[in-house]
């Protein structure tokens, strides 16, 4: 219950992508880029909040007057993750949230569950609650889902709260069992870029929400509560039953991703990263033509980088922009990155952000 600073990063995700709210497979690893907040407990019920990335005054917010819709604006984040502890039965004492983060923000790599998980971390260390980290996620899911409109599935959140350094994270969204997969890409020869392509994505539009309840109808036509209950021997089959050509292709992307999930866990655990780079590509493909959530931008960025030498290249994150990643050797670096650049110069696109993402620790408690 004492005062202190805690820290949540964003994540990139390896393979798996929109699996999640279908219950399927995800593989998301955590950056080194947090969100970090420094936190104070208070006597009353008043929540305090102030960002570095956001000028102007405080917010200041009573605890007894959270209500989904309420409060605009980045604070609706932390915001939310307070109510959603109240829903659950945490009476909290009010307090002081000081927020920096370095996590790119619309650039597909999770800056609101960082913001939501190192809320929901420090406001249970400051009431001594004691939250485990899938606690910790599905209270930041609840306020992402409910108090601020966004209907994600749990991954962002379970990659920021509970990542581990040096592995790549092998979740069950459906009952949260979950397993730390070795990722030495460095033992290999190997690095993981980041291509942040600049494009701001556009989740709250409706597209997101669209896709969802797409997969929804999917599930529903075929007679199963998601779409990870087709088995992928059995994908053919049940595409014959949908006459929706739409729905047809957002089925076959998740069933299909979730056999991809599968083939990288299996690579990686055989000591074989470099061979899950085509898995990526061809995950790319699904995104871009049965999911149809991919952009010219992220598009150039993977034929770019398979042209120039890359092992596999896809988009990360939930799409319509954002990032994508690029599995190359080590020696490769300089040179991919370079063809990146020139390529989106030439198609007169913005220049590109590239680094290397580095599987670091997920949620915790970083100073007093």
């Amino acid at each position: 219950m004492t005062d202190g600073t805690w820290a949540a990063p964003g994540r990139v995700n390896l393979i798996g992508e929109h699996t999640d709210y279908n219950e399927g497979f995800v593989m998301p690893f955590a950056l080194p880029h947090t969100a970090r907040a420094k936190g104070a407990r208070r006597p009353d019920r008043l929540l305090r909040l102030s960002s570095a990335q956001f000028d102007g005054e405080p917010v200041e917010l009573s605890l007894d007057d959270l209500t989904p819709g309420s409060v605009p604006g980045w604070a609706a984040y932390p915001a939310g993750v307070a109510w959603a502890l109240e829903r659950a039965g945490h009476r909290l004492a009010g307090a002081d949230l000081a927020i920096d983060s370095d996590v790119p923000t619309g650039a597909g790599l999770s800056s609101s569950a960082a913001l939501e998980v190192v809320t929901a971390l420090a406001l249970s260390d400051l009431n001594g609650l004691g939250l485990p980290p899938e606690s910790l996620a599905r209270l930041s899911q609840q306020a992402e889902n409910d108090f601020v409109g966004m209907p994600c599935g749990i991954l962002d959140q379970m990659a920021s709260a509970s990542c581990e350094a040096g592995h790549v994270l092998f979740l069950d969204t459906r009952d949260l069992s979950r397993r730390q997969v070795p990722f030495a890409m460095a033992r290999e020869g190997l690095r993981l870029l980041v291509v942040d392509t600049r494009v701001k994505h556009s989740h709250a539009d409706g597209e997101y929400a669209t896709r969802r309840a797409e997969c929804e109808t999917g599930a529903a036509a075929l007679g199963v509560p998601f779409l990870r209950d087709i088995p992928f021997a059995e994908l053919s089959s049940a595409l014959s039953r949908l006459p929706d050509p739409t729905i047809r292709r957002r089925v076959r992307h998740i069933v299909t991703e979730n056999r991809r999930v599968e083939r990288v866990v299996d690579l990686l655990d055989a000591g074989r990263a470099r061979e899950i780079g085509p898995i990526l590509t061809e995950g790319h493909a699904s995104l871009r033509d049965d999911f149809e959530i991919s952009c010219p931008e992220l598009d150039l960025v993977v034929s770019t980088a398979v042209e120039a030498g890359a092992h596999g290249a896809r988009m990360t994150g939930g799409g319509f922009g954002g990032s994508a990643i690029v599995l190359v050797d080590e020696d490769a670096v300089e040179a991919t990155t370079k063809a990146i650049t020139t390529a989106f110069a030439a198609a007169g696109h913005a220049t590109p952000r590239t680094f290397e993402a580095v599987p670091s620790p997920g949620a915790r408690r970083v100073g007093a």
